[in-house]
């Protein structure tokens, strides 16, 4: 496999992590570097861990992986997503958006868990390629790619939130609920 393959498998792959960037970035009060990074480098280390992780197991366990791993994306998603959703209705000032919630350690974890278990999945594949694949340089090609679009990703969204101020929630919200279906339509058909 190429490095040009391996880049194009790690674009598709941070595409949810972008998109999931960009809704948190509309909803943040005030993006700094900090917080952009941060969104980055949890998205980037969980999508470099993640293929590894997938080759690593793959020899006992790619079918109880595949037979579940979108159902785990597509309901921590709703989860999240309808609680930002359904919160919005409860205040409309401000306070909602509350960047220590939307930064905090827990959630970071759930979104990037969420975000990287197709990266799983991918890892997984790796491994049944005989053409020399080095696993090391291709988990880190997808976390930088992943860390350099969901970086970017945080400022995008706040250029998207200054548009849409006042739905900037619901917006976040339904576009996290729209990545978890998404996930499990294409893992469903």
């Amino acid at each position: 496999m190429s490095f040009f393959e391996v880049f194009l498998i790690s674009v598709g792959l941070a595409m949810d992590a972008f998109a999931v960037s960009v809704s948190n970035g509309i909803l943040l009060n005030n993006v700094r570097f900090q917080k952009a990074f941060r969104f980055g480098l949890f998205f980037g280390i969980f999508q470099f861990i993640m293929p590894l992780g997938g080759w690593l197991c793959a020899k006992n366990f790619k079918d109880a992986i595949e037979s579940f791993d979108h159902w785990i994306a597509f309901i921590l998603l709703v989860l999240i997503g309808g609680k930002m959703f359904f919160d919005s209705f409860k205040n409309n000032d401000s306070d909602i958006r509350n960047d220590k919630n939307i930064l905090s350690f827990y959630n970071m974890i759930m979104l990037s868990v969420a975000t990287s278990i197709d990266a799983l999945a991918v890892g997984v594949s790796f491994a049944f390629f005989s053409d020399g694949l080095n696993i090391f340089q291709a988990s880190s090609v997808i976390g930088v790619t992943a860390f350099i679009l969901s970086y970017f990703g945080v400022f995008l969204g706040k250029r998207i939130g200054n548009v849409i101020h006042k739905n900037a929630e619901k917006v976040g919200g339904l576009i996290l609920i729209g990545i978890g279906v998404k996930i499990l339509i294409e893992h469903l058909f």
